[in-house]
């Protein structure tokens, strides 16, 4: 393998062999003028080392393994640009052990093999102890890693490991607990600032030949994002830049010219992918659509895979929206089937549409529940023998079996629900869904005591609907005409009858001025009528037409009058505008 120009191909004493693939020996590099600056610009001892104070105590683990105090493995993990070669380089460089250096791109498990032979030998013939160090390990192979077991296990090989991604995904557990885990954290800005500084006057890096406006440097500072590889490459540029315009002073002009868009850290399949994924689904359930969409274009500009994203907010429809807007799962159906039609970049708006609605959508874990409770019980052995009436008769002999007998068809009752048994002997009387009062779900919680009763029987003893005092009620009581008489028609203004189903979900009444009002009116939305505190009112001499609950045009949760969705304001009307029974479903 070609140096990559951070280790030196050549042998102590001059003496070359010939590596493995992916492997070489030896300590440092020597820099040249016309090596990267982040290269000229590595520490040449431990103490030059920026960030990572937490490591760098003395009898640290990191001091220890630059000195080669205690022969120990090591898992460096961090994001790129937090020194993790560079603390390779001091290894390599410190002590008199033999350093080998190999790449997880393009070394095989023959690679790997090669160095722990090689190694073995040596140690028996008194050679130097030998120092492995593998760049990136996450990309090796189960099997590849499963090969340095042995040799770590009775250091043949001392095991020097950088990832970028969590090793506790990337690195298989029996490797894991042969190593100590270093955790390298991504630089702050003062220390990017100090080795910006650094750089600029050190004759290892810039040697004073320029100079920095202090609005140039916090512009390459905000660039790097912890990132010290990318600030010198950075300031590279804009050295460069400013040689070619023939001047010594880089200002923030000549600074967003030579480097003008900040990296994206995020990798999808490591940690940063794990942790944005979570941001984004606790933004959309936290209802910040601002914060979603943030980390919707975070994974946008990072080149995630738009199926991915598209399958995350179908789930959350379900998981997190549920009932309270049945109409979020439709909407992030059809974004997901966008992306497949549609494609990127035009479909990042239909992942934005559909992001928007489910993070303002009202919220409801109740199905999430519900199915959780249901299979709780499964798990735990209950749910007997299905009842004779629902099993299945389609086939010969199976009524002599007692199957489908007794059976009731719900669709021969006038309201399409009958009294019969469905759940097994031992679930009678469990309740898994348990509606919440938000958004559309509210009206399904009013109708679901009325439906158990009439499946259960009178004996059915359940909580009231949510948001009420008793079944149906979606105020503070059950629904009043004021003084005059209930009917199915409409209301006369005069000193005549007021109609009772013309309900408000608050605490007001629904009123007539000086004409008729119809009991079937019943306005959720933006309408006359407030589910609030306000009272659905006909004008002089007006008439409005009688009919079943009118919803709006959306639903909403504290303030109904605003809502978006079905009404929510007390029990359901029949067409003639006649309130409900209790025994409507």
């Amino acid at each position: 393998m070609e140096s990559d120009g951070l280790f030196s191909l050549n042998e102590p004493g001059g003496v070359r062999t010939a590596p493995p693939a992916g492997a070489v020996s030896a300590g440092f590099t020597t820099w040249s003028a016309d090596s990267p600056l982040p290269v000229r610009m590595r520490p040449a001892g431990i103490d030059e080392l920026v960030g990572q104070q937490h490591l760098l105590a003395p009898g640290a683990p990191l001091r220890q393994l630059v000195t080669g105090t205690t022969p120990m493995s090591v898992i460096l993990w961090g994001p790129p640009g937090t020194g993790k070669t560079t603390i390779a380089h001091l290894v390599a460089g410190a002590t008199d052990r033999k350093f080998v250096a190999m790449s997880a791109l393009t070394a095989g498990v023959k690679d790997v093999r090669a160095v722990i032979d090689t190694a073995r030998r040596e140690r028996r013939a008194g050679g130097p102890p030998t120092v492995l160090f593998i760049d990136e390990v996450h990309r090796f192979s189960k099997t590849q890693q499963d090969s340095l077991l042995a040799a770590v296990e009775d250091r043949t090989v001392t095991l020097l490991a950088a990832t970028t991604e969590n090793p506790y995904f990337s690195v298989i557990s029996p490797l894991l607990s042969r190593c100590v885990l270093l955790t390298l954290r991504a630089l702050d800005e003062d220390d990017v600032r100090q080795l910006i500084r650094r750089a600029v006057t050190d004759p290892r890096g810039l040697g004073g030949a320029v100079t920095l406006t202090p609005e140039a440097e916090e512009h390459l500072v905000r660039l790097a994002s912890g990132d010290v590889r990318k600030a010198l490459t950075a300031l590279e540029a804009a050295a460069g830049s400013a040689a070619a315009q023939g001047v010594t002073d880089i200002d923030l002009a000549t600074a967003e010219k030579a480097v003008d868009v900040a990296a994206v850290r995020y990798d999808r399949d490591g940690d940063a992918h794990y942790d944005i994924t979570s941001a984004f689904i606790k933004s959309m359930r936290g209802s910040d659509p601002d914060a979603a969409l943030h980390y919707l274009a975070r994974m946008l500009v990072a080149g995630e895979d738009p199926r991915f994203i598209a399958r995350r907010i179908v789930i959350f429809a379900s998981e997190d929206v549920g009932m309270a807007d049945p109409q979020a799962l439709l909407v992030a159906t059809a974004a997901a089937q966008a992306v497949q039609s549609v494609g990127l970049p035009e479909a990042q708006l239909n992942l934005a549409q559909a992001v928007v609605h489910l993070a303002t959508a009202p919220k409801s874990n109740s199905v999430t529940t519900a199915l959780g409770a249901a299979m709780a019980d499964v798990r735990a052995g209950r749910g007997g023998a299905v009842p004779p009436a629902l099993r299945d008769a389609h086939y010969q002999g199976s009524r002599g079996l007692g199957h489908g007998k007794g059976y009731r068809y719900p669709h021969d009752d006038p309201k399409g629900v009958v009294r019969q048994q469905y759940v097994p002997d031992d679930l009678i009387g469990a309740d898994y869904y348990n509606p919440t009062d938000h958004g559309a779900e509210r009206a399904v919680g009013e109708r679901l005591p009325r439906l158990r009763r009439i499946v259960r029987g009178p004996a059915y003893t359940g909580p009231p609907p949510s948001g009420g005092n008793g079944p149906g009620s979606g105020g503070k009581g059950p629904a009043s005409a004021g003084s005059g008489s209930a009917s199915g028609g409409p209301a006369s203004a005069g000193g005549g009858s007021a109609s009772a189903g013309s309900v408000s979900a608050g605490s007001g009444s629904a009123s007539a001025g000086g004409g008729s009002a119809s009991a079937g009116s019943v306005s959720a939305g933006s309408g006359s009528g407030s589910a609030g505190s306000g009272a659905a009112a006909a004008g002089p001499g007006g008439s409005e037409p009688g009919g079943s609950p009118s919803g709006g045009s959306g639903s909403g949760v504290d303030d109904v009058s605003k809502a978006k969705g079905p009404s929510t304001g007390g029990p359901e009307v029949n067409d003639s505008g006649a309130a409900a029974g209790e025994d409507q479903p």
